[in-house]
């Protein structure tokens, strides 16, 4: 017996063990050598599910266009699902959720792009399907301009309902865009070019930590066996530009990684801003080259990204709701902070997040529905009223 049969029986009930297998298998598809994300998906396609690729003959796998004698016998020698097997010990040991795209969770904007991943690894809150999501990139070497101006954009952005701030936790503008959001209460989701058995940059490690509570998350197409490798990182940045409505740069010269971003989201069809800077400034050569170049809309304040987007700011809403706030308890404010976002949320997410015991959480749900801040939504969901 395989390891691959093993680790069904360790870690698999009964109820599950027809799509655990299929998982499991599919995680052992994306760590079989050669075997791309849009490969695997046509193999999938082909054989019915991943476990049927591993099935299928030699013969078989050589009859599929473009797939070689080399890929199919790595198919067939399932070394992949050693990987896996390490793999899902990993995830299961640190929280860490494997997203496959038939998830409900996956991101639906990335479902949508030709090269989307085969499957996602992350750790921390819901934040993926949000109605706005906005992506924040720039350069690692910023100037005081840059630091300035993506302070000034989220502390902007702040009270904008169900908005989403995504960057790729790298040093310089990503790290002031994750920090600042998380000041602000705003949701952020972090991209890493690499698995979450590691951080880089490794100054990013506490910050890294916070994204993983209440409010953030950290998200990845890499696993902790792919080694941690510069050409990595556009892989990363496809996820940031597919994930997003608009992608803002603050800052970049003209061979950022940002404008790697800002090119892709291009190429999804995704709204691509970008903050002018000096024209003798390096540190901004790139940003105004899209501009110049019909690639950007030109941005100079978080009033100009929701105009650009249909996006409006909703000061009464949020200043209705502080007024509200201030007469609730702290297990009341506790639970509004969950939803305060503009987000909807499952009882048993809100039993998790909060802590509390299901009798706790459904009194003080009925409160607040009684009090008319909270509505109950269809699937035993609940958002602010």
């Amino acid at each position: 017996m395989n390891k691959g049969n093993r680790f069904s029986k360790n870690y698999m009930t009964k109820k599950t063990e027809d799509s655990g297998m299929e998982d499991f298998c599919r995680l052992a598809l994306y760590y079989t050598e050669q075997v791309g994300p849009r490969l695997a998906s046509d193999l999938m396609k082909t054989f019915g599910s991943a476990a049927a690729v591993f099935k299928a003959s030699l013969k078989q796998l050589l009859q599929i266009e473009g797939i070689g004698e080399t890929r199919a016998q790595a198919i067939r020698s399932g070394n992949g699902k050693r990987y896996a097997e390490a793999e899902l010990e990993f995830t299961t040991r640190e929280q860490i959720r494997i997203l496959f795209r038939e998830n409900e969770a996956f991101p639906e904007r990335l479902l949508h792009c030709p090269d989307a991943p085969l499957l996602l690894f992350h750790k921390g809150d819901f934040l993926l399907n949000r109605k706005r999501m906005i992506a924040v990139v720039g350069t690692r070497n910023l100037t005081e301009y840059g630091r300035k101006i993506t302070t000034q954009l989220i502390n902007e952005l702040a009270g904008v309902p169900d908005l989403v701030v995504v960057s790729g936790l790298a040093a310089g503008i990503d790290t002031i865009a994750h920090k600042q959001s998380l000041q602000h209460q705003i949701p952020t989701v972090g991209v890493l070019g690499h698995g979450l058995h590691t951080i880089y940059p490794s100054a990013n490690r506490q910050l890294a930590r916070q994204m993983t509570e209440p409010g953030a998350c950290l998200l990845t197409e890499f696993g902790r066996m792919i080694k941690v490798e510069k050409g990595n990182f556009p892989s990363r940045n496809r996820i940031i530009a597919g994930m997003c409505d608009v992608c803002v740069v603050t800052e970049s010269d003209r061979t950022g990684g940002a404008l790697i971003t800002a090119r892709i989201a291009n190429s999804y069809s995704r709204e691509v801003a970008a903050f002018p800077g000096r024209t003798d400034d390096p540190k901004s050569s790139g940003t105004n080259a899209l501009i110049r170049d019909n690639r950007a809309a030109l941005v100079t304040s978080a009033e100009d990204i929701l105009k650009l987007m249909s996006w409006e700011q909703p000061a009464k809403t949020i200043k209705k709701a502080q007024q509200l706030m201030l007469h609730l308890s702290a297990e009341e404010q506790k639970l509004i902070d969950l939803l305060q976002d503009g987000t909807n949320r499952h009882a048993d997410e809100l039993l998790l997040l909060s802590g509390w015991d299901s009798s706790s959480l459904a009194g003080i749900l009925l409160h607040l529905e009684m009090q008319g801040i909270i509505k109950t939504l269809p699937g035993k969901r609940y958002a602010l009223s």
